[in-house]
């Protein structure tokens, strides 16, 4: 391939795009940290090099897609002329896909997947590629499209029929379960596995059951997989697997386990949620939301605290709280800290702030824009006076390098492997050189103890669909 490289590829980036760069349709599965992104721009590059293509559509979550504007600066020649749109829903209520546009330029649309939920923002994309009739479709963090019943879903498989080129990058393709797979790979083409319709795609690798989940209402749901040996055979033809073991000499991931012990109140409460819990389980009558919501209370308890039925936070003891400040006296160097609840975010906050001092702490969750976001990334990869960088994985898990630090601290997880993948490779990817610590804080006997075997057996799943070896992994 006659194609001058911007940055270097690495052996791995570089056999994956030589395999994959004239495709029509290829799944780049390739752990985060091991280059996907620049794979994916070198694939772009190439391909507009040789004037296979005039445009690009990148959907990626909101977390991520404003990324691939300085991704994409980084990485694609500089001899190639580009005009990068970043669509804002909020903002672009006329969208011009020319306006300011260089005659004879690769033409980039940058979207976040939640508009596609939106009659405008599928519009605008839309409009966008009957105007660019050889665009590379691209579907960063494919597992956000694994819902073949979503809105989102729905439109991307429609907008993928009037591309050229079709890709979907993600480290782990399988969270939940292998049915995840079916509208990812529908986006690259309907035909690749060799079912019409996503029911007769679980028919062949699922044995579903009935469960109920409220008067006159039930759900199907897997009672166990099969046929996935079939299943792996046929990701193999149109995808790239890497992992990290196999192609990056990064340092070692150690696990760690510090167990807490409920306080003599805060463990009455528990004791009384969880035998409710346990009776809306075995009572049919009660809804599936309802059910969800008493194991939800339970693991606020775990975490300090408890909205009470007027919606109002009632503080408990807080057995993490000093834990985590023990950990925090044991080690040097900057920690990331992960937590569900923005309560427990500001806690934490709070707590290091007054402890450490004000510009020891930066904090991301909802709550924080775009641009104080960014600041805070660059303040704790670069400050030192920074040492603690606090986020629910929701906001923070996705995209983002905190290589500058080498322990990561799980106040408490939940039940989304993704995340839990995710949230820890923010540390753990190219760049670091020390071994990153994970220690999760888990009360003993309680909820948080079943969510970490919920993501232990799924991340099994994971990787037997994918023919990978089972690790040891969040043993305790």
């Amino acid at each position: 391939m006659a194609y001058n490289y911007k940055t270097k590829p690495y052996k791995h980036q570089l056999d994956a795009l030589e395999k994959a760069a004239y495709q029509v349709e290829w799944a780049y599965f390739m752990d985060m940290g091991t280059g996907k992104t620049k794979t994916t721009i070198d694939n772009i590059g190439l391909l507009y090099h040789d004037r296979k293509i005039n445009s690009a559509v990148v959907v990626a979550p909101k977390s991520v897609y404003l990324n691939w504007e300085r991704e994409i600066d980084t990485h694609l020649p500089d001899t190639i002329d580009r005009y990068i749109h970043c669509w804002n829903i909020t903002k672009n209520k006329k969208f011009d896909p020319f306006k300011n546009k260089l005659c004879g330029s690769l033409t980039v649309l940058l979207v976040n997947v939640e508009a596609l939920s939106t009659k405008r923002g599928l519009e605008a994309v839309s409009k966008f590629m009957q105007l660019n009739q050889h665009t590379f479709f691209v579907i960063d963090e494919s597992t956000t499209i694994k819902n073949p019943q979503a809105k989102r879903t729905k439109n991307i498989l429609a907008l993928a029929k009037v591309s050229k080129y079709r890709r979907i990058l993600t480290g782990s393709p399988v969270t939940k379960s292998p049915l995840d797979l079916y509208t990812q790979c529908a986006f690259l083409n309907p035909d690749l596995l060799g079912f019409k319709s996503y029911y007769s795609f679980r028919a062949r690798y699922a044995e579903m059951h009935t469960i109920y989940t409220g008067p006159d209402r039930q759900i199907m749901v897997p009672k166990f997989y099969k046929n996935l040996d079939d299943l792996e055979y046929k990701l193999k033809r149109f995808s790239t697997r890497i992992t990290k073991d196999e192609c990056l000499d990064l340092p070692e991931k150690i696990y760690r386990t510090r167990h807490v012990y409920l306080g003599e109140k805060q463990k009455a409460l528990y004791d009384k949620l969880k035998a409710n819990a346990i009776a809306m389980l075995e009572d049919t009558t009660v809804s599936f939301t309802n059910r969800l919501t008493e194991i939800l209370r339970l693991h606020q308890v775990c975490n300090g605290f408890i909205n009470d039925d007027n919606g109002e936070k009632v503080e408990l003891e807080n057995p993490k709280m000093k834990e985590l400040d023990a950990i925090l006296e044991e080690i040097d160097g900057k920690v990331i800290i992960w937590a569900n609840y923005i309560h427990n975010i500001e806690q934490i906050c709070e707590f290091l702030k007054k402890k450490y001092g004000q510009h020891s702490t930066v904090a991301m969750y909802g709550a924080i824009s775009v641009s104080q976001r960014k600041e805070a990334i660059k303040f704790f990869q670069e400050n030192p006076e920074c040492r603690f960088f606090v986020a629910n994985p929701q906001t923070g898990g996705h995209g983002l390098t905190l290589t500058a630090a080498s322990y990561v601290i799980y106040f408490s997880n939940n039940y989304n492997l993704e995340l839990r993948l995710q949230s820890e490779d923010r540390a753990h990817r190219i760049g670091q050189k020390k071994n990153v610590v994970y220690i999760d804080l888990i009360a003993k006997d309680t909820v948080d103890q079943k969510i970490v075997e919920s993501l232990v057996n799924k991340n099994k799943i994971s990787a037997e669909t994918m023919g990978e070896e089972i690790k040891s992994w969040l043993t305790e």
